[in-house]
């Protein structure tokens, strides 16, 4: 099944031309047919390449596919050849899985139906239709030919390919103006990011040799010691690219905007593609980044960053949609500390969890959407539980997958193992591990803060729809998901409380040993269980308290916790932490606005003004000359004498 590896993304791109070319000619059900069925048959591919592989001896060997040769030019010589190892099917799997089920998803949410009351302008009968799902198999086949590319390159072509989809599907309701600009803003934002990956590639090619990864990793480790310039402005660089992609401090503003998207597109972004490139990319090139400590170490303090402002300003918001988006960049920083202190396998644990839960809450909240006739405003909502009893209980469970509910929840497991990393690990700090639990005291926060603003309370929009079973069938199998997706990583504590003589990592779990075949494992300087337990419990205590907070704050006080309630102090803050902590603005003053001002100052174009001066110099010139043609004989002769006599006084005197 290994030889049938090429097939995984090549269905999703054969999905993407069928619908480009004939999907208006194509019904509905055709459509979704051609849709859904593509990316489910890479997702049936996909889990039996990961069968092959698992049962292969030796057991996690990688495995390469070189398909052509895309160009030979002067020695260089990439190809479009495709590499499977541990990493890489975790990715497909999650792709295609979660993918899978975002289409099913969307074959309903996006019906004319049921998207006319938002937007009746915008959505023709079949083309609207067929063009979005196009849209949908182009990203998930850019997806799967970035994780699966065997060399830098070719993983580029699909970093720019998602981000083109990214455009494509933000602004997919184009006739609206603010579809357009969060399109473009998105596009814009994260080529500043890809314009750094770019340089960095360049600057790898040429003092390496070479784009193909597993190569390139291995010169790296013979060329450059740790630390070394070459090695940190290459790590430096890289890192901008996943920045932008994967919306971390300073370019994640992107992200929130992004939401005028349907929301399956918010979905696909969130889990299952796009943000994520960023993390893979780091993990993907380990070796580079431990070349780099002082990199590595900012990918981590960036993380935590990105995890504390993105959590606060999840707390505030009133779009249900942008609570989920600011709870993504704050779940990626979870990812991008987990890469900072070498914990690797860590944090592709939770972005397999993640995507999970993520894609529950955003088509739980989808759900709820169209129940109240595309009303996103949280204060607008309440009392939904009964009118909408299984998006109440699938929200409830991604919820509390989000928190790190203990034992109980996905999230918990993989957000525990980010923690404990972080403490016990070499490249660790207790400052670090500290923002992250203040981090999980903020998720518990403003995870739980939706669920009583949307659900409980009094029913403040009357209910309008209710989900029909595509619908009701992707929201139960994600709730399943996110319950049970953590048991492939039981924390080590475990065994504690039945073995007489516990070891660190005596017991390896079936997601550790699958992914340390390609990724290395962290170097832990804490190794007792103890301590490990104890980290355990301060992590669920912190979670049960945000919840048990957030149930008196916002359901036994909602009054109290309104902005209009609070002091000045407050309000202010409360203002800065809805804004974004004010990035947009910096940007706007900072970047924005000087830009424009230039460009306007220069709507003649200083450049053009050399070009256009030359230009009369020699009209002027032309005129002047013109002016010695009088067309009387005698002066043509006396000045082809004094020409004469100046030439002979040259040659004489010179």
């Amino acid at each position: 099944m290994l030889g049938l590896l090429w097939l995984i993304p090549l269905l999703p791109l054969l999905g993407f031309l069928v619908l480009a070319t004939t999907g208006s000619r194509l019904s509905q059900p055709q459509v979704a047919g051609i849709g859904v069925g593509s990316v489910g048959l890479a997702a049936l591919l996909a889990s039996l390449v990961a069968w092959s592989f698992l049962t292969a001896s030796p057991p996690g060997a990688a495995y390469a596919q070189t398909l052509w040769t895309w160009m030979a030019i002067a020695g260089f010589r990439p190809t479009v050849g495709l590499y499977l190892d541990a990493l890489s099917l975790v990715m497909i799997l999650v792709v295609t899985g979660v993918g899978l089920l975002i289409h099913l998803y969307a074959a309903e949410f996006m019906q004319p139906e049921c998207c006319a009351p938002q937007l009746p302008r915008q959505f023709g009968a079949g083309e609207g239709y067929s063009r979005f799902f196009a849209y949908m198999n182009l990203f998930v086949g850019a997806m799967l030919t970035l994780v699966l590319a065997d060399n830098l390159l070719l993983l580029y072509l699909g970093w720019e390919g998602v981000g083109l989809c990214s455009y494509l599907l933000i602004g997919f309701w184009y006739l609206e103006p603010a579809n357009g600009r969060a399109a473009r803003k998105a596009f814009l934002v994260t080529r500043l990011g890809d314009t750094a990956m770019a340089i960095g590639l360049f600057l790898l090619l040429t003092t390496l040799g070479t784009l193909d990864i597993q190569a390139l990793m291995q010169r790296a480790a013979w060329t450059w010691p740790a630390g070394a310039g070459v090695a940190t402005a290459a790590a430096a660089l890289l890192l901008g690219g996943a920045v932008g992609k994967s919306a971390q401090l300073p370019l994640y503003t992107w992200l929130p905007d992004a939401m005028a998207g349907p929301t399956p597109v918010s979905a696909l972004i969130h889990a299952a593609t796009m943000v994520t490139a960023g993390v893979y990319l780091i993990a993907r090139l380990h070796v580079l980044f431990t070349l780099a400590p002082a990199v590595q170490t900012t990918v981590a303090v960036i993380g935590a960053l990105t995890l504390l402002l993105a959590g606060c300003s999840a707390l505030v918001q009133r779009d249900i949609k942008r609570v989920l988006a600011y709870s993504t960049i704050s779940q990626v920083g979870y990812m991008f500390l987990a890469l900072g202190v070498g914990a690797w396998s860590a944090a592709i644990f939770h972005l397999m969890t993640h995507a999970c839960f993520k894609a529950l809450l955003f088509l739980a909240a989808g759900a709820v959407i169209l129940g109240l006739h595309h009303e996103h405003n949280i204060f607008r909502m309440g009392g939904l539980w009964r009118r909408l009893p299984l998006a109440f209980i699938t929200f409830l469970i991604g919820s509390a997958s989000l928190a790190g509910l203990p034992l109980v929840t996905a999230g918990f497991y993989s957000k525990d193992l980010i923690l404990w990393q972080t403490w016990a690990s070499a490249q660790g700090s207790h400052w670090l591990w500290a923002a992250g639990v203040v981090g999980a005291l903020l998720t518990a926060l403003y995870s739980f803060r939706l669920v009583f603003r949307v659900f409980f309370g009094r029913l403040a929009t009357p209910v309008s729809a209710t989900p029909r079973w595509r619908i009701r069938l992707v929201l139960v199998l994600l709730a399943l998901l996110s319950l049970v997706a953590g048991w492939l990583e039981v924390p080590e504590t475990f065994s504690y409380l039945w073995s007489d003589s516990p070891t660190i990592f005596r017991h390896r779990t079936l997601f550790t040993d699958v992914l340390q075949t390609a990724l290395p494992a962290p170097r832990v300087v804490t190794t007792s269980l103890k301590t490990e337990l104890t980290m355990q419990m301060i992590t669920g205590a912190v979670a049960l308290g945000g919840i048990l907070l957030a149930a008196i704050v916002f359901l036994r006080r909602p009054r109290a916790a309104s902005e209009a309630n609070q002091p000045a102090w407050w309000q202010a803050v409360y203002r800065l932490w809805f804004a974004g902590w004010g990035l947009d603005w910096l940007y706007d003053r900072g970047l924005v606005q000087p830009f424009v001002w230039l460009a306007r100052a220069n709507r003649d174009d200083v450049v053009d003004a050399l070009y256009t001066g030359i230009a009369r110099l020699s009209q002027r010139a032309n005129r002047l000359l013109s002016q010695t043609q009088t067309g009387q004989v005698r002066w043509y002769a006396a000045s082809m004498a004094a020409g004469a006599v100046l030439t002979v006084a040259l040659v004489v005197f010179l």
